[in-house]
């Protein structure tokens, strides 16, 4: 039996990401989340699933949305981010089912200070319930880790409430991921708190389950986001285990891993720490920094390769007066910035097991 024997191609919501996770969790492999910012990024990451034959998560951060909606329109009240990440929903809503895989449509980190971003993609879930009883999205991520712990769960649990009536999944984050990514700096936080703590782990999980089990956990075991060299990152996954096993005895459960849990900042990670991560009951994880290098690695190739066709619109090594123009094309140099992308994201996929799932 595979993925596509319990849930449908296309879009998510609901019971089906249900499904497909607790599928995930236990056949022993992740489904890697490629952040996109444009309909070539999002197109890329569907191919690549396409050609593995695997499930994907295509998620949207504040700054990529409005990147996707123009960075010609404002952004006040985070009104470029919403209409961008709306806009992203509808394309790979339109498309996702011809590449012929399940996907699992998602907004990454959410702070509280872009709340209002959050509260329009949920307004935008509603409009889009009330005509085909499903939420336009599958998953949100709201990241108050910043916060105190407190707070940090009550919101959560709040906002879950509203999601919870659409049977929308929530990503939430205890214990902070370092480095700097997407406009979030965490270069100089404590490292104390890029280790999460079972007690945490557990208040947040006694919360939020008596609202829905449609909710996920970013637990931090020294995650950190940005560009490492493999094996300078210190990863503890390790303690995801006895995040497990901490819940386990408390639900008094036969359940190993009642958890989902989130692996974010995965660069820098080496191989056999992603696989442990997802033995203790990753189910999901963060691709981003690796597969925007890979888009400009595609790119950069190409100039390289073709430059001298690529310095006038006439005149290149074969005469004086002949055209460029199938050189400077775009769709020829971002079809290679694509294809570069897709083998990173098929990467991402054969190091968290999930190829030939399907």
């Amino acid at each position: 039996m595979g993925v596509l024997d319990i849930v449908p191609t296309g879009v998510l919501t609901g019971d089906n990401v249900r499904k497909l996770f607790n599928y995930a969790r236990e056949h022993g492999f992740a489904i890697p989340a490629v952040n996109c910012t444009s309909s070539s990024t999002i197109n890329a990451a569907l191919e690549a699933a396409r050609d593995v034959k695997a499930p994907l998560i295509i998620q949207l951060s504040q700054g990529g949305s409005a990147f996707y909606a123009g960075k010609g329109l404002s952004n006040d009240g985070q009104r470029a981010s919403i209409l961008g990440a709306v806009a992203a929903a509808h394309h790979v809503r339109t498309v996702a089912k011809d590449y012929g895989v399940p996907v699992v449509l998602h907004s990454d980190h959410c702070a509280k200070k872009l709340l209002p971003w959050f509260d329009g993609m949920l307004d935008a879930d509603e409009e889009y319930f009330k005509v085909h009883n499903e939420p336009l999205f599958s998953s949100h991520m709201l990241d108050l880790s910043e916060e105190p712990k407190d707070e940090n769960i009550a919101l959560c649990k709040t906002y879950l409430q509203r999601m919870a009536k659409m049977n929308l999944l929530l990503e939430m984050e205890i214990g902070i991921t370092g480095g700097e990514e997407d406009g979030v700096d965490n270069t100089g936080v404590d490292n104390n708190r890029l280790y999460t703590q079972p007690e945490d782990v557990w208040d947040v999980y006694r919360e939020l389950i008596q609202v829905s089990d449609l909710f996920t956990i970013a637990a931090a075991f020294g995650n950190v986001h940005g560009v490492y060299k493999p094996g300078n990152v210190k990863l503890s996954p390790h303690l995801l285990k006895k995040h497990q096993d901490y819940v386990r005895e408390k639900l008094g459960t036969q359940q190993e891993k009642p958890i989902w849990f989130v692996f974010h900042g995965g660069s820098g990670s080496v191989k056999k720490e992603i696989e442990e991560a997802v033995s203790y009951g990753v189910i999901k994880m963060n691709v981003d920094t690796d597969t925007q290098w890979a888009y400009w690695e595609g790119i950069r190739n190409f100039y390289e390769a073709k430059k001298d066709y690529l310095q006038t619109q006439v005149g290149n090594p074969e005469g004086e007066d002949k055209p460029n123009k199938k050189y400077y094309d775009p769709r020829v140099f971002i079809r290679d910035a694509e294809k570069s992308m897709v083998n990173r994201v098929k990467e991402a996929c054969r190091d968290l097991g999930n190829v030939n799932r399907l």
